[in-house]
């Protein structure tokens, strides 16, 4: 039975990647911290770990203390990461830092796996261009506008400077479902009656279903493929006309109020909540970060590549992906 760890396992991402690989009789660990929830961890099979991300030299005695008494994993998927951060530092420090102090310590501890995924973001390259339309493509060069996007690129140009590193990078576009509390606003201000959008312009959005991401990297991990990298959606483009239609339909929603909000004021909303919430110690969903990511009228991006080496096909479209999510938030008495 080959050994998987899965890093940041107690997230929204990381718990359907633990899901997966148990129902692929990998032997599991998942890598969390001691004060994590452990809500959707409760499978008997599940081993745990708590990586000392932030001090190398310990980290790297006690990959060494736990090779000596279990072994190698035959897979890491570094899923561990921050996308909302009470200080600005934290991007940086926890996203590309603490990745640094892993892989260091891996090759020092001799623990490199067969093959190291890591999950990062098609906010690495930056957004496309607004006025072309033109999607973004791998050769591009990578122009990341948020302190999260940086910090993933920097972690990738780490990762991808070590020679022979096995590293596959996975930069998934907006990823929602079951579990996920971001587009889950969304959700709830659409069913009380107000359908919210970014400016006045049409927006071009990509999305990936959770299933299908975690699909996608266990591709990465059966195919004869290292050392690359790939976007990850659907397949599909879709306004953000076709998105509130969607939501609305599977909310059962006729109809809403449709609140077209000027850019400059949510990038004061942002701010203002930004500063509010930093008072006492918590971060905002709309905050300065997210707010970049909102503006962006165009994250069409190239998925050929994923389809050509991986196989990828996603199961899941938008549509589809929407009333599956809605259904477990109706069940979870979330909506």
């Amino acid at each position: 039975m080959e050994k998987i760890l899965i890093t940041g396992a107690s997230g929204f991402i990381g718990s359907f990647l633990v899901e997966y690989a148990l129902d692929k009789d990998y032997e599991t660990y998942a890598g969390i911290r001691a004060s994590s929830s452990k809500e959707y961890l409760k499978d008997e099979r599940i081993r745990f770990i708590d990586l000392k991300y932030a001090d190398k030299s310990a980290l790297v005695t006690q990959l060494t203390e736990w090779k000596q008494q279990n072994g190698k994993w035959d897979y890491i998927i570094h899923n561990a990461g921050v996308t909302k951060c009470k200080k600005k530092d934290d991007f940086d420090r926890v996203n590309f830092r603490y990745t640094k102090n892993f892989i260091e310590a891996l090759i020092e501890a001799d623990m490199v796996p067969k093959k190291f995924i890591y999950t990062s973001s098609l906010s690495a390259w930056g957004p496309g261009d607004n006025k072309t339309k033109n999607p973004i493509m791998l050769c591009d060069e990578p122009k990341p506008d948020t302190l999260y996007g940086k910090s993933k690129l920097k972690a990738e140009e780490f990762i991808s400077s070590i020679p022979t590193f096995p590293y596959i990078f996975m930069r998934p576009t907006g990823v929602y479902g079951p579990r996920e509390k971001d587009y889950f606003v969304f959700l709830k201000t659409v069913k009380g009656g107000l359908e919210p959008s970014m400016g006045f312009g049409e927006q071009l959005l990509t999305f990936i279903y959770c299933k299908d991401l975690v699909k996608a990297v266990f591709l990465a991990i059966q195919k004869d493929v290292v050392r690359k990298g790939y976007f990850i959606t659907d397949g599909n483009i879709y306004t953000n006309k076709e998105y509130g239609d969607i939501v609305k339909k599977h909310l059962g929603k006729k109809r809403a109020l449709k609140l077209k909000v000027p850019l400059f004021l949510v990038k004061g909303i942002s701010s203002s909540l930004d500063t509010v919430c930093g008072w006492f110690g918590s971060t905002p969903t709309l905050n300065c970060d997210k707010y970049k990511i909102l503006r962006c009228m165009n994250w069409k991006c190239e998925v050929e590549p994923i389809q050509k080496d991986l196989g990828f096909i996603a199961e899941y479209d938008l549509d589809k992906g929407i009333a599956e999510s809605i259904e477990w938030y109706r069940n979870e008495k979330w909506l």
